[in-house]
């Protein structure tokens, strides 16, 4: 089954690849990722295209683009999705993957948009315990920074940070321990999906529209905030 991989660049999409890659029958074809157009960062994570390409590099998938306005109307993220779904069936794709954790609505919403449409929706870490998924994916090797966090679920210092046992340990009892509900995003740089490790920095660190944002890229710069968060749409 021809798959495409719903990729965010964190470490939940990450680990999906690695499983999907262990399932018979399941060929995956290619990573999918939507960008703000404004700021050439990929949506909600707020990370940069270059590093997101060189995440697809490091998988050896090639990464399909989805380019989404800023702001960005429902309508409008529906449109250019809907599009998309429709290019990638004609081009022989028969489903589409998601690294979603236990979000029934989220899941739900996924299914009614690809039903009709010829791909079938698959989600290979649905409803896996997420406190035993966060440590299978630190002692596999797979290493993630976290590129924002939600200050009202956890402290925005962690920003920045290793996604690692120390920091699964230092996140408050209401978060969950990958992040599932919004508490944090991360953004992947090595493990068992990649060839090689991806070279990454952490430099400004800034707020908007209420979360904390890390800029990371693959080598020291003068960086400006000007871009850092503005990945957020639909």
């Amino acid at each position: 089954m021809r798959t495409l991989l719903s990729w965010s660049t964190g470490k939940d999409s990450a680990w999906a690849l690695h499983v999907l890659r262990q399932m018979p029958g399941i060929e995956i074809a290619g990573l999918v990722t939507s960008i703000n157009e404004a700021a050439d960062r990929v949506s909600m994570h707020g990370v940069r295209r270059s590093l997101a390409e060189a995440q697809a590099k490091a998988t050896g998938l090639p990464l399909h683009i989805i380019s989404l306005p800023s702001p960005c109307t429902n309508e409008t993220y529906e449109e250019r999705m809907s599009a998309f779904v429709a290019t990638a069936r004609d081009a022989g794709i028969e489903a589409m993957a998601f690294g979603d954790l236990f979000l029934a609505d989220i899941r739900a919403y996924r299914e009614d948009r690809l039903r009709g449409t010829g791909l079938v929706p698959l989600f290979p870490l649905w409803e896996r315990d997420t406190r035993q998924l966060a440590r299978d994916m630190v002692s596999s090797g797979l290493r993630a920074r976290l590129v924002s966090v939600d200050p009202r679920a956890i402290a925005r210092d962690l920003v920045g940070r290793e996604f690692d046992d120390d920091l699964i340990e230092d996140l408050p009892s209401t978060a969950d321990p990958c992040g599932e509900n919004g508490e944090f995003h991360t953004f992947a740089y090595a493990g068992p999906m990649f060839d090689a490790p991806i070279s990454v920095v952490t430099g400004v660190v800034v707020e908007r529209d209420g979360f904390v944002y890390a800029d990371l890229d693959s080598q020291p710069r003068d960086q400006v905030a000007g871009g850092v968060g503005a990945g957020a749409s639909g």
